[in-house]
């Protein structure tokens, strides 16, 4: 399930700083190899890369809107060893005697999202490779790291909106920064632009799109968007940012 932490800043702050950074020690740390070197002989293909770590995140009084997001640094691996670890409860539980937090041992790195209507009123989906290391084979909208993943020029793209922040908890609470994004483009043209193919065009294998006008909540591709993207729909119909009442119905839970 997705738990939704905030709906309503739309502008945002954010500083990065080794304080930040997830607690640990030299045990944490060798069961963090161990993972990572068991994923590798089953999963060659998987690298390591740096992510930036949601430490937390709050609203700041101001006259417009203001998520002040605080920031550290971690990795991939860190990601996989601990909020993917046979043992991430028994971390959830040390963060919270050792340092009054239970996400202190984790890496929490924060992965981005975008809810993305096409001009002709379309949600752009992606289908998830089965070689990536999470929900292989979901639905997903584009997002995970900012890259361009969908192939679509920037130049089509309207800013995005910070809709809200929503944690994953099929990984421990993975936080995700989820926006409203839309684009000057036709679904024809971003599926044609799609099947050109990207630099992370090996992560996805098929784009999906759903008309504005049926409700994915209560759409038969419900149950195979990966959670993230659950969460990122849900944020939406809270938020509304374009203002739109037809897509969404009523609903708050994601399973």
């Amino acid at each position: 399930g997705v738990m939704a932490l905030t709906s309503q800043p739309f502008y945002s702050l954010s500083f990065c700083s080794l304080r930040f950074n997830r607690q640990t020690d030299p045990a944490l740390e060798r069961h963090i190899e161990e993972v990572w070197t068991a994923r590798l002989a089953k999963e060659p293909w998987l690298f390591n890369g740096t992510k930036f770590r949601l430490h937390s995140f709050r609203d700041v009084p101001s006259i417009r809107p203001l998520l002040t997001l605080t920031l550290g640094l971690t990795c991939y691996k860190d990601y996989l060893g601990t909020n993917w670890s046979s043992q991430v409860e028994e971390l959830r539980q040390r963060g919270e005697v050792e340092y009054g937090d239970p996400l202190a041992l984790l890496a929490q790195p924060l992965g981005v999202g975008a809810v993305l209507f096409t001009h002709d009123g379309h949600v752009v989906l992606i289908r998830r490779s089965q070689r990536v290391a999470e929900a292989g084979g979901q639905l997903d909208i584009p997002g995970g790291h900012p890259e361009p993943e969908v192939n679509v020029p920037l130049c089509s793209l309207t800013a995005p909106i910070l809709m809200g922040v929503a944690l994953n908890h099929t990984s421990a609470g993975r936080p995700s920064a989820e926006f409203y994004v839309s684009c000057s483009l036709t679904s024809d043209e971003v599926r044609s632009l799609y099947w050109k193919g990207g630099a992370e065009a090996h992560e996805s294998t098929d784009i999906v799109f759903l008309s504005r006008t049926v409700s994915v909540m209560h759409s038969p591709l419900w149950s195979e968007l990966c959670p993230s993207a659950k969460g990122a729909v849900m944020l939406y119909q809270r938020v509304r940012p374009d203002g739109d009442q037809s897509m969404l119905h009523k609903g708050t839970t994601a399973h």
